[in-house]
């Protein structure tokens, strides 16, 4: 099953999926690192924004929020969370707005869907682009070098009659420009299991091309990737936030 229809038959349950996620603490750890870098305005686009959860939040913030993603029925859902955000289907990898922006953000991990540095670039260019000066763009990102292959995360969820089972993990194979998100899905309803498997081929990049990639655009600053303290990255940790202000 590909990726995009494993997202839209699971897209029901994909909030499911995230419940472990404190998304309020994620949006909040960004907005006051917008506060400390970015220009002060209030005018924000999440890319693969999914269902809207972090969009919510920074809509509670007062901020002037929209989001886009590469899959409708992910953008009903957050429509409907988000009735007051405005949604567009695009690629992140090459977008575009009406009006500059003050901050731009991609979470959980979704910068790796950009398939391949030239997509990688592109998206650069596009986030860029969009941004007002000064404008900050934030996003979470995993350094292939210190990919452990045999970690997973995992959790339960029910809803209604069903037992959800849901476990993910990196996969690098050591060289080349690509990696991937194994994941398995399980819901069992009344004695029956069904399973879904899938790998989804994202970027691999280390932090140090990353930087290279972002620094001809951006001033960008690294921090831990703890959304509960502004720390600066230890540079030795293999997931970090990158703030990026434009310049």
């Amino acid at each position: 099953m590909s990726a995009n229809a494993l997202y839209t038959d699971l897209s029901g349950y994909y909030d499911l999926m995230c419940v472990d996620i404190d998304y309020r603490a994620q949006s909040h750890s960004i907005h006051r690192l917008n506060q400390i870098l970015g220009n002060s305005g209030k005018t924000h686009l999440d890319l693969a924004c999914g269902t809207g959860p972090h969009i919510r939040h920074f809509i509670d913030f007062g901020y002037h929020s929209s989001g886009l993603d590469i899959n409708q029925p992910m953008l009903d859902r957050a429509t409907f969370r988000c009735p007051e955000a405005q949604f567009t289907l695009q690629d992140m990898c090459n977008f575009q707005v009406n009006e500059p922006l003050d901050l731009i953000t991609c979470f959980l991990y979704s910068i790796h869907y950009n398939n391949g540095i030239e997509k990688l670039k592109e998206c650069i260019l596009s986030v860029h682009s969009a941004l007002k000066t000064n404008g900050v763009f934030c996003f979470n990102a995993v350094d292939k070098n210190k990919i452990d292959n045999s970690l997973f995360a995992r959790h339960t969820a029910k809803e209604d009659d069903s037992l959800f089972s849901f476990s993910s993990g990196w996969n690098y194979c050591g060289s080349g420009e690509k990696q991937s998100l194994k994941l398995h899905i399980e819901k069992t309803t009344l004695g029956e299991t069904q399973v879904w498997d899938d790998e989804h081929t994202m970027v691999a990049v280390s932090f140090e091309e990353l930087q290279a990639l972002l620094r001809p655009y951006f001033d960008v600053h690294l921090f831990e990737h703890d959304y509960d303290k502004i720390i600066p990255w230890d540079k030795t940790s293999g997931n970090a936030i990158f703030t990026c202000v434009k310049i």
